[in-house]
């Protein structure tokens, strides 16, 4: 594929949001032959609330962009309850610990190397016709563009990469409103993440889960670890300290005497829906085109999945539709199916249940693994 970038146009293509999944799409891009506009209303080095665990299939697949973080090789994942535990060690190559920071800051390298271009701007408005897509940006950072006019952008086409609650997705028409059940808004579940300074003291991925959360430990470097905490509004709302004094009393008594370090970040509702990931000239990427839950920890190896097909598929919505599906269809499938037993009664059951067919527990983290 090569740009035909006409008169009027800034870019062949402009991808909204320089979290992973945008610059990784950006990569793409780029290797295609096409011009790159990359626009977030962030500036610096980007954070987020998540599990920060880079699997063997995701660690693969940013080598592959030609990236490498810096974090902590990673060997496994082990579900654990008190008094159990059930650990599967991957047998196809390590995944590593990386912190959040560390993976933009190798993505944004790598993508103004190759050529991108990035933008800091709120976008506000969207229009397109069969040539291509217009966006008013208004220019800054976040907090950073009070009264300041907005400036007109054009491309041939448009990625929305811009997360869990895409603007993209809103104002290309492509959102679909809360779940409701019975009349009644669906709960969502929510995350949030704090690094503690610990030297790790596991090679794992520490699942933990209570009757209400789960807590995901990850070692990210030699004396940092990152917790991340899953769970309802109801039950997140209490705030970490006190979700992980009550939910995880045994993870929070190892991390007593240990330091935090940086602020609480949060992030949800989690789940999130769109119409259909396609509209015109526009493509839904990432999380921006639909998450069901972070139980299973794929986020970022679906992402960027989904990254290299779009710019594959580019002229092709149909094409890159059927692609989405492909490359979603494991994390769909798997995270639902966890979710729904973790949402049932049987989820005490469930770590006894991986301990006693190890089996079919290391057969479903293979599977993740990919």
């Amino acid at each position: 594929m090569t740009g035909d970038v006409a008169g009027d146009r800034d870019s062949d293509v402009l991808v909204v949001g320089a979290g992973p999944v945008g610059l990784a799409a950006a990569v793409h891009a780029r290797a295609a032959g096409l011009d790159v506009l990359v626009v977030d209303r962030r500036t610096g080095t980007l954070d987020k609330a998540c599990g920060e665990g880079l699997l063997p299939g995701a660690l693969h697949a940013v080598r592959a962009l030609g990236a490498d973080p810096p974090g902590r090789p990673l060997a496994g994942i082990s579900y654990r309850a008190p008094g159990r535990h059930a650990d599967h060690r991957f047998t196809a190559g390590e995944g590593r610990g990386v912190r959040r920071t560390a993976l933009h800051e190798a993505l944004s390298k790598r993508a103004a190397d190759v050529g991108a271009q990035l933008l800091h701007g709120r976008v506000t408005a969207l229009r397109q016709d069969a040539t291509g897509v217009e966006v008013e940006l208004v220019p800054g950072g976040t907090g950073g563009d009070a009264g300041r006019a907005p400036v007109a952008l054009r491309a041939g086409w448009l990625l929305g990469c811009d997360g869990l609650h895409s603007t993209v997705r809103r104002l290309a028409g492509l959102d679909v409103g809360p779940g409701r059940r019975a009349g009644r808004p669906a709960a969502g579940r929510y995350g949030l993440r704090r690094h503690f300074q610990v030297p790790p003291w596991t090679d794992l991925v520490e699942v933990h889960w209570s009757p209400h959360a789960e807590a995901y430990v990850t070692p990210v470097g030699p004396d940092t670890v990152g917790v991340a905490l899953l769970g309802p509004r109801s039950v997140c709302g209490a705030g970490f300290d006190a979700l992980l004094r009550t939910q995880f009393p045994e993870l929070g008594a190892h991390l007593a005497t240990a330091t935090a370090a940086g602020s609480v970040l949060g992030a949800g509702p989690l789940r999130q829906r769109s119409r259909r990931r396609s509209a015109g000239r526009v493509r839904l990427v990432g999380d921006a085109s639909g998450y069901v839950d972070a139980l299973t920890g794929e986020g970022v190896r679906v992402g960027l999945a989904q990254a290299e097909a779009a710019v594959r598929h580019l002229q092709d919505a149909g094409a890159y539709e059927r692609a989405w599906r492909t490359a979603t269809r494991d994390y769909r499938a798997l995270t639902t199916g966890l979710l729904a037993w973790a949402s049932s009664p049987a989820r005490r059951a469930l770590v006894p249940a991986a301990e006693r067919a190890p089996w079919l527990y290391g057969a479903v983290v293979e599977r993740l693994a990919r």
